[in-house]
């Protein structure tokens, strides 16, 4: 794009969104694509400045899009990135009016959470060779994901002096900046103490950090990382789980509705901000509630 101020509020807003809003890396990159792209088809209409776009730029964009046959879930996503990014440039007084304002976001069907049954949670996490040191660490993490619930960002932010292991529990730094302690269960909790007396001294080397998850170059573990580790573990376990880290966000909170816990607890947890968010696992249990009826009731 051309000229160095737009470009420089590009910069700004990837600063805003790592500093106050504490946005992972990738989303971070995923805000800049969207941004990056729009903007890429703003040139091809001699527009090369954000506050150059109008409401008709934007509908030609969208008109665009689904002539390439973008999912709707793929549209709303890249516009929500693109009001994010305009709302930005009104805080910072750059521009005085938001094209993106009258823009609606395309339905789209909500996708109930995906989960894993305990059996499979089970198998999963007795996969590890914790005999050794990297077998050791993947165990840990996958007993935090599941114990806790916490983002793949927060554990890959997690620090040796995050773990409280009297008390069992996890200080998380989550989205916008927010702290929240999170129960992490006895299972993890031993999990973590073999990881931090055995394997994490020797993944550290010589290095010197805080972060708690390590590589195998004793430096810290990613988020992409992660996702990694976990999709070994899902090739060894069946070609038919769909597993990500999130899944075991997903799993946390529909075993504890499964078992009675109420929807508040469960937010405070989760670290969501709207209950909305957390309501959406009532749907999964209730899903189940009914194939077992289904399955169990004569009168079905």
């Amino acid at each position: 794009m051309d000229g160095s101020q737009p470009d420089s509020m590009l910069l700004l807003f990837k600063q805003y969104l790592q500093i106050e809003k504490n946005a992972s890396p990738l989303t971070i990159i995923n805000y800049e694509k969207d941004i990056l792209a729009f903007m890429e088809f703003m040139k091809q209409h001699a527009v090369s400045d954000y506050a150059a776009v109008s409401y008709v730029h934007v509908r030609a964009y969208l008109s665009s899009l689904n002539e390439k046959q973008y999912s709707r879930r793929s549209i709303a996503r890249k516009l929500s990135s693109l009001r994010s990014f305009y709302r930005f440039l009104m805080r910072e007084e750059y521009l005085d009016s938001n094209p993106f304002k009258m823009v609606s976001t395309p339905k789209i069907e909500k996708r109930l959470p995906s989960f894993l049954y305990p059996k499979e949670v089970e198998m999963l996490l007795s996969l590890p060779d914790e005999t050794k040191h990297l077998g050791m660490r993947d165990r840990t993490i996958l007993e935090v994901l599941y114990g806790s619930g916490m983002r793949v960002s927060e554990l890959a932010g997690l620090t040796v002096r995050s773990i409280d292991m009297i008390i069992g529990t996890a200080l998380v730094f989550g989205k916008g900046a927010k702290e929240r302690y999170v129960p992490l269960g006895k299972y993890a909790i031993e999990a973590y103490k073999k990881y931090i007396q055995h394997a994490r001294p020797a993944l550290l080397k010589e290095n010197r950090t805080d972060i708690l998850f390590l590589n195998a170059r004793g430096e810290p573990l990613t988020d992409r990382s992660v996702r990694r580790m976990i999709n070994k573990y899902v090739e060894q376990a069946s070609e038919l789980l769909k597993v990500s880290p999130h899944t075991f966000r997903h799993t946390f909170a529909t075993h504890l509705l499964d078992n009675g816990a109420d929807l508040r607890s469960v937010q405070e947890m989760l670290g969501h901000s709207n209950i909305s968010s957390t309501q959406i696992y009532t749907h999964v249990t209730k899903e189940r509630l009914r194939m077992v009826y289904n399955q169990a009731h004569p009168r079905a």
